[in-house]
């Protein structure tokens, strides 16, 4: 089975681990090509993947709270959209959102090549 969040013919996809792992609701970290990349199982079952550190202080996004629209960032608690990574603030940078998708049980993230 496989549940897409997005497509794009530029995009190679690793996986990243198992989403068994995760617990809907909660995000985790993962090393992909030497970026940090924040990974969320949402309240459906499907997965979204932004940087995993925040662009106004640098914060810890996997650590932060979220639904199955944005996560807000644990340092300062501004929200960031899962689909295209605006800030609740317009004066701060978007949060950068990767593609991601499940494949028979394994997380895999989108990379651009």
């Amino acid at each position: 089975m496989s549940t897409d969040t997005a497509t794009d013919t530029d995009v190679t996809f690793v996986p990243v681990g198992r989403v068994s792992d995760l617990t809907r609701g909660e995000g985790r970290a993962y090393a992909v090509d030497g970026d940090q990349i924040a990974v969320f199982l949402l309240g459906d079952g499907t997965v979204r993947a932004t940087a995993a550190v925040c662009p106004h202080r640098g914060g810890p996004i996997a650590d932060g709270q979220s639904d199955d629209a944005a996560v807000i960032c644990p340092l300062h608690q501004y929200g960031y959209s899962f689909a295209d990574g605006a800030c609740t603030d317009p004066s701060i940078p978007a949060l950068a959102v990767h593609l991601a998708r499940v494949v028979d049980g394994v997380i895999e993230v989108g990379v651009r090549r």
